[in-house]
């Protein structure tokens, strides 16, 4: 018995020195394989598996998350706000003085404009117009040229329209309004960067006092405000139709979806603030837009055209002659 346990001792010596001499690669299958045989020989024994560094678990159990998290990232636009951010900050931003700096703000191609257009003109109710269409890639391209053919929409527009209405007068005669174009302008301009800007400090402010869970950068609302005057360029065109009861539907229809547009896209900043607060803000938004599209009809196309009105003249030797 005792030659036996000898003879296996110095065979299992010469099988781990020849393991040592020579290299071998097995694969998992056939060690596991290798491992159920040698336990089957020997029940007694106990074998200690060695995972290489390039082996891993095969399953992580998740974190669960919570419905409500995920219907707050929907409505806010939180989800991937970090990421988008930690990205637009790896950019190398040039001095604000070269042609670089401004070439970015016009960095967009005409799909993302035409995606940006139909989200204006297709508001969806709970969903954040920033984060689906601006965030990604604010621009001012499309702020600036739907602005640019809004002023030139309302001049022209206003000049036909006054045009029809005398139309087959014979004391009217025609002259064209080019002051009407730079007042369109002045107005138009005026409302999309002025009132962004009071709006982003008014925001800045308000996020200072009140830990706010969504923040909208200068250029995010110039976008928005710029795509949502949208709508009014075909309003403006059919303007012309000289009834007033229609140019007043056609008003407020304009007034509803581009107002929406605001209303939704800006609620979410501010509802975290005082109740009040947060309902002041978006009535001020809205009566802001108000007037801005009751005042360009009011003036451009309702307003009565004293300059072409007829007058009758008298001579001066004119003299009144008396029945008798």
């Amino acid at each position: 018995m005792a030659a036996v346990d000898d003879l296996q001792f110095e065979g299992a010596e010469m099988d781990t020195n020849n393991s040592c001499g020579a290299e071998r690669v097995d694969s998992h299958p056939m060690r596991e394989f290798g491992d159920a045989a040698t336990s089957a020989a020997n029940p007694g024994t106990t074998t200690i598996h060695i995972e290489g560094p390039s082996e891993s678990p095969t399953h992580q159990p998740g974190l669960p998350r919570g419905s409500g998290g995920e219907e707050d990232d929907e409505l806010l636009g939180n989800d991937d706000s970090d990421k988008t951010e930690l990205l637009a900050g790896q950019k190398k931003s040039s001095p604000f003085w070269t042609f670089e700096y401004y070439q970015t703000f016009f960095d967009v191609d005409t799909y993302q404009v035409f995606d940006r257009i139909k989200g204006s003109l297709l508001p969806i109710p709970g969903k954040n117009f920033v984060r689906l269409y601006i965030r990604s890639n604010p621009d001012l391209y499309g702020p600036f040229w739907i602005c640019a053919t809004l002023v030139f929409a309302i001049a022209i527009s206003g000049n036909l329209s006054n045009f029809l209405i005398h139309l087959g007068e014979k004391t009217y005669h025609y002259v064209p309004e080019f002051r009407k174009v730079s007042i369109a302008a002045t107005i138009i301009y005026a409302y999309a960067w002025l009132v962004p800007l009071a709006l982003w400090g008014f925001l800045m402010w308000r996020n200072s006092k009140v830990m706010n869970i969504v923040s909208y950068s200068f250029l995010e609302i110039v976008c928005v405000y710029g795509y949502s005057l949208f709508i009014y360029i075909p309003t403006a065109v059919l303007w012309i139709i000289p009834q007033k009861a229609v140019r007043w539907i056609l008003v407020m229809i304009a007034l509803g979806i581009s107002g929406s547009v605001l209303a939704m896209t800006f609620w979410p900043a501010v509802r975290e603030d005082n109740r009040r607060i947060a309902l002041a803000t978006i009535g001020m938004i809205v009566l802001l837009h108000t007037l801005l599209s009751v005042g360009c009809l009011a003036y451009f196309f309702d307003a009565p055209e004293m300059d072409h009105l007829p007058t009758t003249t008298v001579a001066p030797n004119q003299t009144v002659g008396t029945a008798k």
